[in-house]
């Protein structure tokens, strides 16, 4: 086949490239129409509560960068906006960035030895705050909301989401507890094709109301960009939650055994300071350069301090608050979990290990049978990781009354 392809002409193969793409977008364009229909009965037809970067004038449009996305005709990280008596913003209050290069870094001698990998995070980590492309301020707003599910996503794996929203992250009131779930997203990376994506997240969330996006690019190094865009997001609209779950998209939450982790911590008043998860403790930065993790001894060079795999943890929101002042006179870290961890240890807050998040899963062997147990995920809280069909398969078996396990763990 590749032989074939060789041999035509490349606007042949650039014509087949463009009819494929085009294909694809139907594709997913009619399956969230099915969605759309499938949500009706229960989020009605509602108009979108929000405007593309079309709409909105006083965004540039962004040009590319091979890190984020940056506005051309920025002048200023900030917009005037109120603010509450106690300095809070009342609403998101950056509209457009000013993010030029670091001139001091690149004469540092360090630098001109670092990974080029990391030049331009290194060059850029002074810009921590971004223009919102999708917001949804209503959110928190409801009431009084127990708990919300934050989850960390990509455009493209618009599967995952659905999965998500059918299971765990379904949005709805447990035993009078009201749950709300929000999917936290970037722009597509350079080479990919970027407007259709844009339009056809625009539209997932035209349907679904759950996703928050800024203007910077999905990369493995703007990960933290999300959890310090995040706790400013909630520090700014959600006064009222009393608890954040936060992972990815890609892990089974058993949202009975959560809450009622949550409310065993309520009642021997151990929450204030509540972040739980699948701590790892005494590690070092991996400095094998084939590594995802790996980290040059000039950007870091001592041992991390107790953290938790970002899979899925919970912690309070009054810790959460706590987290977001703590996060704005820390360095920002290319590895997101690690970086959090910096900010509890600035707080004197140390992270509770809990044998009910397996956040490498149920067993660290890969190609193990009990990975796929489904009465390890009836006993536990959190595992990771399962595709899409997956958790739809493990959520139904575990919700199964026809399911017998021979004991539950102790949670």
């Amino acid at each position: 086949m590749d032989h074939f392809f060789r041999r035509k002409r490349a606007g042949l193969v650039k014509s087949l490239l463009s009819l494929s793409l085009v294909f694809a977008s139907v594709l997913m364009i009619l399956k969230l129409k099915l969605s759309e229909k499938d949500a009706e009965g229960l989020k009605g037809a509602q108009d979108a509560s929000w405007c593309g970067s079309d709409c909105f004038p006083s965004i540039q449009a962004p040009v590319q960068s091979n890190f984020w996305r940056l506005n051309a005709a920025a002048q200023s990280n900030r917009v005037d906006s109120q603010r509450a008596s106690n300095g809070t913003p009342t609403s998101w209050d950056v509209q457009v960035l000013n993010c030029s290069e670091d001139e001091l870094v690149k004469r540092q001698g360090w630098f001109r030895h670092l990974d080029p990998r990391f030049h331009q995070f290194v060059l850029h980590r002074h810009c921590r705050y971004f223009p919102m492309l999708i917001n949804h301020p209503e959110k928190c707003a409801d009431g009084e909301v127990h708990l919300i599910m934050v989850i960390k996503s990509v455009i493209e794996q618009h599967d995952r989401r659905e999965a998500v929203r059918k299971t765990w992250g379904k949005e709805r009131t447990v035993n009078g507890k009201k749950i709300k779930t929000v999917f936290l997203l970037g722009t597509p990376t350079t080479g990919k094709d970027t407007k259709n994506l844009q339009k056809l997240i625009e539209y997932e969330d035209r349907i679904y109301k759950d996703i928050l996006q800024w203007d910077f690019m999905d990369t493995f190094l703007n990960l933290t960009l999300k959890e310090v865009n995040f706790l400013k997001w909630f520090n700014i609209y959600c006064p009222g939650v009393q608890f954040i779950f936060k992972g990815d998209d890609d892990v089974f939450v058993n949202t009975h055994n959560l809450l009622e982790f949550i409310g065993f911590k309520v009642e021997e008043r151990k929450d204030a300071d509540l972040f739980v998860g699948d701590t790892i403790s005494k590690a070092i930065p991996i400095r094998n350069r084939q590594s995802k993790y790996y980290i040059p001894k000039e950007l870091y060079d001592k041992p991390y301090p107790p953290y938790v795999g970002g899979g899925g943890f919970v912690m309070s929101s009054q810790l959460a608050r706590r987290l977001f002042t703590a996060s704005e006179d820390v360095e920002l870290y290319p590895i997101d979990d690690v970086f959090l961890g910096m900010c509890l240890k600035r707080l004197n807050v140390a992270p509770e290990l809990h044998s009910g998040f397996r956040t490498f899963g149920i067993t660290r062997q890969k190609v193990s049978s009990m990975n796929m147990e489904p009465c390890f995920y009836k006993s536990l809280i959190v595992v990771h990781k399962l595709s899409a069909q997956e958790l739809l398969r493990m959520w139904s078996t575990v919700h199964n009354k026809d399911l017998v396990c021979a004991q539950r763990t102790f949670i």
